[in-house]
């Protein structure tokens, strides 16, 4: 399992949200590439680093700032947030980013973003679907998460074939520290067999780590509130 520590920036700062919402975010004092020296000095390979402000305006806003920290970064970067066209992806890609996340745009113009996985490769292109559970089915939201796109995970998934790397959020669970949603990552690893899940949302301990069955797992709340020591995971991640 890959640990991708999370980090959200809201105007360059580091923030969490709860649930999504920007109205309730908590800040914390560590500049970006701080965090990213941290994260590196822990031994871990890769970060997520999301452009919330972009997320929200659907549009580039940090794009600049996460371009930097890929140029002085020593680990590999995963960017997410506002991507809308081709040029921001290569851009990206030019300054050392190594994988961009799609998210409302793949629910929205997959025909676009099925000519990027084509022309960028599988293993650069990762999909973001964030669910709500209705009735027992994964139900994926855009925009932020303010819209319910009324497609499920599964619909989505069958438009997209090629894909490489899904990134699956339950929202439900996104900055609760509750747990995350192991009966759906266990749903998607029967249905989706060859695709590399990112599970986000809810991880707090060693323990959930280990009922995991997914290739990855985002770790941020409970990273950034000290209810997991970096190093620790990720030596249980390699063990």
């Amino acid at each position: 399992m890959i640990i991708y520590p999370a980090m959200d920036l809201m105007g360059g700062r580091v923030v969490r949200l709860k649930q999504g919402r920007f109205d309730e975010q908590t800040p914390y004092s560590t500049a970006p590439l701080e965090a990213l020296r941290q994260f590196t000095d822990a031994g871990a390979a890769w970060a997520h680093v999301v452009d919330l402000d972009g997320a929200r305006a659907g549009a580039p806003v940090q794009h600049e700032l996460i371009k930097e920290l890929a140029v002085a970064a020593s680990l590999r970067l995963q960017a997410a947030g506002g991507f809308r066209d081709r040029g921001q992806l290569e851009r990206m890609f030019d300054a050392g980013v190594a994988r961009v996340v799609i998210g409302s745009l793949a629910v929205q113009k997959p025909k676009v973003v099925a000519r990027w996985i084509e022309e960028f490769g599988a293993e650069r292109i990762v999909l973001s679907f964030d669910v709500r559970m209705v009735d027992g089915t994964p139900i994926v939201a855009i925009a932020g998460w303010t819209e319910n796109s009324g497609q499920s995970l599964w619909d989505l998934a069958a438009i997209y074939p090629q894909a490489r790397h899904f990134l699956v959020t339950d929202i439900g669970r996104d900055g609760m520290l509750q747990g995350p949603n192991v009966a759906l990552y266990e749903e998607i690893a029967r249905r989706l067999p060859g695709v590399c899940v990112q599970a986000s949302g809810g991880v707090t301990s060693l323990a959930d780590l280990e009922r995991l069955p997914t290739a990855g797992a985002i770790i941020g709340k409970a990273l950034w509130e000290g209810r997991i020591e970096l190093r620790e995971a990720l030596g249980f991640a390699r063990a």
